[in-house]
């Protein structure tokens, strides 16, 4: 973004570094849902593909669904690129399967601080009119009376500068939880994890971005991947997708943070949609009309461009999730898939 010449004195906005280096990883994405007896439809979106940005290139993506069907689709006001499609016959199967090839770029490492000038600059109007949607409580990331107390608990307020600010933020965030598979639902509100202080990703992420917002940072919502390397020691589940965040810093533009494995977001970090949280953007979403039970199995594989691809049965069942017995007056049931 460029700033007026009213409020370029607080803080010089300096072009962002070039990448070092590239590196080309495939992705293969799994999702079956299975149901106790054949239902008469589905019909879901998809945020699978990853974007196209300065740093990141999706240089190939390829869906397809089993029962087969017409798959159309569309970019969002963000750039996301949505797939959508409708299964209008009997089946008791869904299978979508996604793959893609991308390449990647890094970049130097962050400064260790921005200038205390940069809060001058988040506190314009300018700023608040720009990123107005990702400074707002959004439906996941909404501040209560728990987070303030948790808030209070760990002293957490504005430091010298944003960027110290998140960093700290981030080490709090990874510290305070502990990372567990399963604990949470899928449209859990963060004060699940606020009270048991455990959960997955996506709710580290929700709690993190209320958090960010409250001290007058924007701040978005990341879906993706992860890749995973042994040396990493990385704690969110290598075979799941991935969520973590970015705020928008003066001089550096929007900057990714995982609060999951305290981490900068780097190459390793494959985006595939942006949004205010969760709820914007879920790898799947979903209805189908019938009266059944569901099984969710997802099985996710990241791995260097000259890796062999997997098999199906190599990548299912990993990470299974059964709904709530479906309500028989209301036929039209949700279908989603939670982000480890």
């Amino acid at each position: 973004m460029k700033l007026t010449s009213q409020y370029q004195p607080h803080f010089q906005i300096v072009q962002a570094p070039q990448p070092e280096h590239r590196v080309y990883y495939t992705i293969r994405h799994l999702t079956r849902f299975r149901y106790s007896r054949p239902i008469s439809e589905s019909s879901m979106e998809v945020r699978m593909q990853p974007r196209n940005e300065a740093l990141q290139r999706s240089l190939k993506f390829h869906l397809t669904t089993e029962p087969e069907s017409q798959i159309l689709t569309y970019t969002d006001y963000l750039e996301n690129t949505v797939h959508h499609f409708n299964v209008p016959g009997k089946h008791a199967q869904l299978t979508i399967t996604a793959e893609a090839t991308v390449e990647n770029a890094s970049l130097p490492p962050l400064p260790d601080a921005l200038p205390s000038s940069a809060w001058d600059v988040l506190d314009t109007p300018a700023i608040h009119d720009e990123f107005l949607d990702m400074l707002l409580p959004s439906y996941f990331a909404r501040p209560g009376a728990m987070l303030h107390q948790f808030k209070a608990e760990q002293g957490i307020q504005r430091l010298d500068d944003p960027l110290s600010t998140m960093l700290e933020l981030k080490r709090i965030i990874y510290n305070a939880f502990a990372y567990m598979p399963h604990s949470t639902r899928v449209d859990s509100p963060i004060e699940d994890a606020l009270t048991t202080r455990r959960g997955v990703c996506q709710d580290f992420v929700h709690i993190t971005i209320a958090l960010v917002r409250d001290l007058g940072i924007p701040c978005r919502y990341v879906s993706g991947y992860l890749f995973h390397r042994r040396e990493d020691h990385d704690r969110s589940e290598e075979d799941a997708t991935h969520a973590w965040l970015e705020a928008w810093l003066p001089a550096l533009g929007w900057v990714g943070f995982d609060p999951t494995n305290n981490l900068i977001a780097s190459e390793r970090h494959i985006r595939t949609a942006i949004g205010r949280d969760y709820n914007d953007v879920p790898p799947t979403r979903g209805v189908f009309r019938g009266v059944a039970d569901s099984q969710l199995d997802v099985g996710v594989r990241v791995a260097p461009a000259e890796a062999p691809i997997p098999q199906d049965e190599e990548l299912l069942p990993v990470m299974v999730w059964s709904p709530p017995d479906p309500d028989e007056d209301n036929l039209n049931q949700q279908q989603q898939q939670q982000q480890q």
